[in-house]
């Protein structure tokens, strides 16, 4: 009968340790990977300009990556070991020195033509509503894609609705603690419209992806 010295019982454990330590930091760069290039194709100019990983928290179900653009935003990000991102949102807007968050300095208003920048399918816009007051964000997009819209009210939750470009509904008002994520049956100018039917100004982002 083969035996086992204790040294080499130790000396196939420890490596067996090493090997799962090393597919864990694997798995975890992965979901960071994946939470950079998704902040990238959304995050716009900022994310653009620069990305610090501030912090990441793995587990087997999923990594939780915190993260700061270069306009000081703060994002939460969980990412998997396959690259994937399962859920990606703002935690902490910028502070523009002045005591407001980014997005509480600029009202808006009226019609907002919708850019990404070259190469990316994404983009994020910031603003905040007057009282009673709503914004037009116009999108250029064709029949057959996917169109995610979230916005992220910094106060009060706030209303928004979605036109094809016929003006039909795409999606009737809902609360902005929906996202929307469905495929488009037109092709043209489709436009979100962000609500604001509080007695206060509200501060919001606004994300759009089309694929």
């Amino acid at each position: 009968m083969m035996r086992f010295q204790p040294g080499l019982r130790a000396a196939t454990s420890l490596a067996a340790l090493c090997l799962s330590a090393g597919i864990a930091m694997a798995d975890e760069q992965a979901a960071i990977n994946g939470c950079r290039d998704q902040l990238l194709t959304v995050g716009g100019p900022d994310a653009q300009n620069g990305i610090e990983i501030t912090s990441s928290e793995f587990s087997e179900a999923g990594t939780m990556v915190h993260m700061r653009d270069a306009g000081g935003t703060n994002w939460e990000c969980i990412g998997y070991s396959d690259g994937a991102v399962g859920d990606l949102r703002v935690v902490e807007a910028a502070d523009d020195g002045a005591g407001a968050m980014a997005g509480g300095g600029s009202t808006v208003s009226g019609s907002i033509t919708v850019h990404f920048q070259p190469g990316t399918s994404g983009a994020t816009y910031d603003g905040t509503l007057a009282p009673g007051d709503s914004v037009q964000y116009v999108l250029g997009a064709q029949a057959g894609q996917d169109l995610s819209v979230n916005v992220r009210p910094q106060g009060a939750a706030i209303d928004y609705q979605i036109f094809n470009p016929d003006k039909t509904f795409l999606l009737d008002m809902i609360s902005t603690d929906q996202p929307y994520r469905g495929e488009l049956w037109q092709s043209g100018d489709h436009v979100v419209e962000v609500i604001n039917r509080t007695n206060t100004p509200q501060a919001f982002f606004i994300e759009f992806a089309i694929q």
